[in-house]
C-alpha cells in the first residue's frame, strides 16, 4: 500500500539525540550516548536516584519513589515551536532522550519502551513548568494545547522509570510494548 497523496513519509521510532547533566539545570548538555541504570535512570544526571530528585517533589516529600528517571520529548514537538519561531533545539528543554517517529503523549502508563538492551516503563507526562516560560517568552504556552473533546494536552513529553539498564545512542531504534490490562491514559506526574 502506497502512502496517501501529500502525506510526509512516516520516521521510524528511533532516538535523535542523548543529554544529561550533573547539576540541577534547565537545559542538558547533549552527549554521544547515556548509560541507564536499572531503578535509578541516567547515570551522571541530577535527576538519577530510586527517590525523587526534582527540586519541588524533594521540598514536598523527599521520600516519594522517583517517577521521573528518564524523560523523553518527542523531536516533532521541537520542530512545531519552531515553525512558530523559537529557537529550540533537543536538550534545552532538559529531556535526556529526543526521540522520533513516537507519539509519546498518547501511550498509555506502563508501556513499555525498548532501546537496545534498555527497557523503560512510562509513568506519566511531564507538566510544562514556568521555567519553560523563562527560556523563551511564550514557549509555555506552546507547550498546551487541547484535544478534539476540549481536553487539556501536555505536549512536554513523558517521564519513565528503567527496568532494565543498557547504553542509548542517537540512531537507536525504538520498540514499543503496550501494558497488560486495561490502557490508562497518562497524567501529569
Amino acid at each position: 500500500m502506497s502512502p496517501a497523496p501529500h502525506s510526509a513519509p512516516r520516521t521510524p521510532p528511533c532516538v535523535v539525540a542523548v543529554h544529561r547533566s550533573p547539576d540541577h539545570e534547565f537545559s542538558k548538555q547533549r552527549t554521544e550516548s547515556i548509560t541507564l541504570l536499572a531503578g535509578l535512570g541516567v547515570d551522571g544526571d541530577a535527576h538519577m536516584g530510586a527517590r525523587v530528585k526534582h527540586r519541588s517533589r524533594v521540598a514536598k516529600d523527599p521520600l516519594q519513589p522517583n517517577l521521573r528517571q528518564v524523560h523523553f520529548i518527542a523531536s516533532e514537538l521541537l520542530n512545531e515551536v519552531n515553525e512558530k519561531g523559537y529557537d529550540v533545539s533537543p536538550g534545552d528543554l532538559g529531556e535526556n532522550i529526543t526521540t522520533a517517529g513516537v507519539d509519546l503523549i498518547s501511550l498509555p502508563v506502563g508501556t513499555s519502551i525498548r532501546i537496545g538492551d534498555a527497557v523503560l516503563a512510562l509513568t506519566g507526562l511531564r507538566n510544562p513548568c514556568v521555567q519553560i516560560g523563562a527560556f523563551a517568552e511564550g514557549l509555555q504556552g506552546e507547550m498546551l494545547g487541547r484535544d478534539d473533546d476540549g481536553r487539556l494536552v501536555r505536549k512536554t513529553g513523558v517521564m519513565a522509570v528503567v527496568l532494565r539498564g543498557g547504553e542509548i545512542t542517537p540512531g537507536d531504534e525504538i520498540r514499543l510494548a503496550a501494558p497488560a490490562g486495561e490502557p490508562m491514559p497518562m497524567e501529569k506526574i
